[in-house]
């Protein structure tokens, strides 16, 4: 992705997130992470349950809404399956495969974004199958989950970044699928990258992924 350098103020400077080419060239199969479709299929649970699981993370749909474990503490996340459709079905079968758990992340910006999503942890890998975008009137701010890409528009895969900030030049140029509703506290606290376009050495990682109603 091309650097997001900070300006003197406390807004970066409104370049495109996007991957670079010498970030997309190892973007084939030989860098998916694998899928068991065995892995994929929803749990079964009890509407009691599920309701009582709603109730506990105050959530809209406990169907459509994340639960992601970093270090510091629990993050939910509640998705737009209204406004991106296809990616939120993707992320879903992602997460109940396991995809996601255990990946690091691997392009920290402070005031800007935290990204994570690749199975090699350099932002050079996807899990091998790339999205048609969804770009929607959902709005690039503090919490917002939102989709990487290449340059071109349809090259999203298994890589999103969360917002630290509002990031209005983003708008309309990437798949927003998501926001941060609890716990953003422990979002801020992912470690920071100082390398060269937000790089981050031994970087934080995500525990676990969990659909709320799988849990």
């Amino acid at each position: 992705m091309k650097a997001v350098k900070k300006s003197e103020g406390s807004r970066p400077k409104k370049e495109n997130l996007v991957l670079g080419k010498s970030n997309t060239q190892a973007i084939k199969d030989h860098g998916t992470k694998s899928l068991e479709n065995a892995k994929t299929e929803r749990l079964g649970m009890s509407a009691a349950r599920s309701k009582k699981i709603k109730h506990s993370y105050k959530v809209k749909d406990a169907e459509n809404a994340l639960l992601l474990k970093l270090k510091d503490g629990d993050v939910v996340i509640e998705m737009f399956p209204d406004d991106a459709p296809n990616h939120v079905e993707r992320i879903k079968e992602l997460v109940r495969a396991g995809f996601y758990n255990g990946l690091k992340f691997h392009r920290v910006i402070d005031g800007f974004m935290a990204q994570t999503g690749c199975p090699y942890g350099t932002g050079t890998g996807g899990s091998g199958k790339k999205l048609k975008a969804e770009f929607n009137k959902r709005p690039h701010k503090r919490g917002t989950v939102s989709m990487a890409r290449a340059m071109m528009p349809d090259s999203a895969d298994s890589q999103f970044f969360i917002c630290f900030g509002d990031c209005d030049w983003l708008n309309g140029q990437y798949t927003v699928w998501g926001e941060v509703t609890s716990g953003m506290e422990y979002v801020d606290n992912i470690k920071k990258g100082d390398g060269a376009n937000g790089a981050v050495s031994d970087p934080d990682e995500i525990i676990s992924i969990q659909i709320i109603a799988d849990i």
